[in-house]
């Protein structure tokens, strides 16, 4: 046998280091070539690292959330072939610390299976494991797994081993899984009624809920915000987006609210260029873009992103909706390059219909401003002489009180109000 000693692989973007988020294997897997191994983030852009070769993992460096250097040992895999001593003095003296003595004992009373055999495990019995590894009561006959001491510490505290559940390797009982289900007691077949439950689930917080943590406790912590919240009458814009969208064209995508509120932030900050301003409060300048790259902050499964339309001063409606739904499903499925997630200059944040009657949207650091789209509803609003039922939206934005005052926070809001109650005016050329 031998060892392949897998690194931490140069994944661009002129970075140095990168942060583990995420391990597919552990020690004693048996992975083929291709294999995903682990997953690394550098800023926004997740990278997976797939196995060269075929053989059973020996050794994995590195905790999640931890940030690894390029060139770093991560994995090393035994691999068939000769050399196989020399490369197992390497790995002793480069391998972590030992491991806590309840896992020396499990080891050598039950060492890992051999390859061939562990390649031959039938599906029955692969699913047996996962059905274990779950909690889930084991099949008729089945033997549960544990150590010689795991099992003289069950026989010592009462505990039949084949109704606790499995956490470890293959649905392996550990001393941790005898403890838990001592302190919970005889379970019971039927739960009645409401019962008491104490139990705590850490969550590390890593990956990108980490870096959303982190941009969110800068942008809360330097910026001073100031809130400004208005309602939207966009009947008008409702039945043109409607009467546009029925205009079935394939070189023009179905329009949303969206576009529109983009174009309408193009030519509100037109007027107010220290609105489409990033703040580098460190230097004490304010950077005045001409450029209007608009943000548009996105959930996804991974969390919070935000993808930028560049130069939406350069786009019609038609092109501002285009770009927005290709970058929006970029942003889901994770394709979204590092220019794409970066270089916004104000940003707009929408929860659909979930978007509530106000919300108070945090500063994407360091732009000075961003504009929240609120649910659209039905109200009755009065017009000098009745109620008459229109669709109302209302705008919750966030503005840098250090850069922008209240005054001109109002005077951008209306005009943008100005601009989707009466949508012609988008289309009019200044």
């Amino acid at each position: 046998m031998s060892e392949h000693t897998i690194k931490m692989p140069d994944v661009g973007e002129g970075v140095a280091e990168a942060e583990l988020v995420e391990w597919h294997i552990k020690v004693g897997d048996l992975v083929r070539e291709d294999t995903i191994l682990a997953a690394v983030m550098t800023d926004k852009a997740t990278v997976e690292i797939p196995s060269p070769v075929e053989g059973k993992i020996a050794w994995i460096g590195g905790e999640i959330g931890e940030t690894i250097a390029v060139g770093s040992p991560i994995v090393r895999i035994e691999v068939a072939g000769e050399g196989g001593e020399a490369a197992a003095k390497e790995v002793k003296a480069d391998a972590p610390t030992a491991p806590a003595p309840a896992e020396k004992v499990e080891a050598k009373a039950e060492p890992a299976p051999a390859p061939a055999k562990a390649e031959a495990k039938s599906a029955p019995a692969q699913q047996k494991a996962s059905v274990a590894t779950s909690g889930a009561p084991r099949q008729k006959g089945e033997k549960p797994l544990a150590s010689p001491a795991v099992r003289l510490k069950a026989r010592e505290a009462g505990i039949d081993l084949r109704q606790v559940p499995g956490t470890g390797p293959a649905g392996r009982i550990t001393h941790e899984d005898i403890d838990g289900f001592a302190a919970r007691g005889p379970q019971k077949g039927v739960a009645a009624g409401l019962q008491r439950k104490d139990g705590v689930e850490d969550v590390k917080v890593v990956g990108m809920r980490r870096r959303i943590a982190e941009k969110m406790s800068i942008a809360k912590s330097r910026i001073p915000h100031i809130t400004y919240v208005e309602e939207v009458d966009v009947t008008a814009l409702e039945e043109l987006r409607a009467k546009l969208n029925g205009e079935k064209r394939a070189d023009r995508p179905k329009l949303t609210i969206m576009p529109f509120l983009m174009r309408a932030i193009v030519k509100a900050v037109a007027e107010q260029p220290q609105i489409n301003a990033i703040f580098d409060d460190e230097a004490g300048i304010i950077h005045r873009h001409q450029a209007v790259n608009i943000g548009m902050a996105a959930q996804t499964p991974a969390g919070l992103v935000v993808p930028v339309v560049h130069h939406a001063e350069a786009l019609d409606l038609f092109g501002c909706a285009a770009e927005a739904a290709r970058l929006a499903d970029a942003a889901r499925d994770g394709s979204a390059s590092r220019d794409e997630l970066s270089g916004s200059t104000i940003t707009i944040t929408s929860l659909g219909a979930m978007g509530g009657i106000v919300t108070t949207p945090v500063i994407n650091h360091p732009e000075v401003a961003i504009v929240g789209v609120n649910k659209m509803a039905i109200r009755p609003m009065w017009d000098g002489t009745q109620f008459q039922p229109r669709k109302m939206m209302n705008l919750s934005s966030s503005f840098d009180h250090r850069v922008v005052d209240g005054w001109d926070a109002a005077v951008f809001v209306q005009r943008l109000k100005a601009l989707l109650e009466t949508p012609a005016l988008i289309f009019v050329e200044s």
